[in-house]
């Protein structure tokens, strides 16, 4: 099928729902390595909208510096409609603030197709940190600067963001420790090896269930059903750390009219499946649906955020 035929096609799918009939596969790059909540996310719409396009969407893992590879690979792809990306907050927000080599612009080198999910974030301390809410932790580190550790993903990650603007927020001093992914920093928090770590809920909640670490806050809108005991950092008094973090699709910038509503048309129905939100829950992320008009803003506003955390906390990635 030619250039001519697949758009034609798009446009019928777009204005009157039926199948999209095509041979070619749509490439969906997600910026990460196999096996995690990114990847899952992806794959899981990934398969819903096959059915609605009528064309298998192919996941392909680009990890690699943060995501940069991955999200670079999709802004520089052919805007015809056949390569997609999973855009996070990493890849559109943190990583062209602090890192030097980030070659693309997150608002103007993609079609922004919009969210597709919410993750809140949560945050942990070690069975050895004498606090258990957060008021008495805020409480123990303004009496103990710099005597507690926060492990993270790695520096210029969004674990890393969390935890500089928590400790921004609450007039609070922590050394920061990076690790190469957020498996090891969260079995070095369960052993002991440092204090505190700010994750996502679907990263951390295997690691409740041992008693090793306890959860202080999460940041979400009002407390979650999986962890009705642990209150909201809003609840808890410090409104600005309930910020939970992103999933999006994203194309290349200059694509199609014909193809970016097709494909917008697919993603609604598959964040309207009761398959899919409840395969999201399970994976501690919620659906969630915008406009490219909405996606953007909210990118510019996180862009705006990280950009004041990390210039305070002088975060750089060569």
């Amino acid at each position: 099928m030619d250039r001519r035929q697949f758009l034609f096609s798009l446009a019928a799918c777009a204005a009157a729902g039926p199948a999209l009939a095509q041979n070619r596969p749509i490439r969906l790059i997600v910026p990460f390595s196999p096996g995690g909540s990114t990847d899952v996310i992806a794959r899981e719409i990934a398969v819903l909208m096959s059915k609605s396009l009528n064309a298998t969407v192919v996941v392909e893992n680009r990890g690699g510096a943060g995501g940069l590879i991955g999200a670079a690979e999709v802004a520089r792809a052919a805007p015809d409609g056949f390569t997609l990306g999973l855009a996070t907050q990493s890849t559109h927000a943190v990583n062209p603030i602090v890192y030097k080599k980030a070659d693309y612009n997150p608002l103007t080198d993609f079609t922004l197709l919009g969210e597709i999910a919410l993750a809140p974030g949560i945050l942990l301390v070690s069975d050895k940190v004498p606090a258990r809410d957060l008021a008495g932790f805020v409480e123990y580190l303004r009496g103990h600067p710099d005597r507690l550790t926060y492990s993270s993903p790695g520096t210029g990650t969004i674990g890393h963001i969390w935890g500089e603007q928590f400790k921004r927020s609450t007039g609070t001093s922590m050394l920061h420790v990076p690790y190469k992914g957020a498996s090891q920093a969260l079995a070095d928090l369960a052993a002991g090896q440092v204090d505190s770590t700010f994750t996502s809920v679907a990263s951390a909640f295997p690691y409740l269930k041992g008693g090793r670490v306890h959860a202080l806050a999460v940041s979400w809108p009002s407390r979650l059903d999986m962890l009705p005991e642990v209150p909201t950092y809003a609840e808890a008094g410090w409104p600005d750390n309930n910020q939970p973090t992103w999933y999006g699709l994203v194309g290349p910038a200059g694509m199609p009219g014909a193809a970016r509503q097709a494909i917008q048309a697919a993603m609604a129905a598959a964040l309207q499946a009761d398959e899919l939100r409840k395969k999201y829950l399970g994976q501690g992320v919620f659906p969630a649906h915008s406009s490219s008009e909405e996606f953007a803003e909210v990118i510019r506003r996180d862009m705006e955020r990280v950009a004041a955390i990390s210039k305070a906390a002088n975060i750089s990635v060569d």
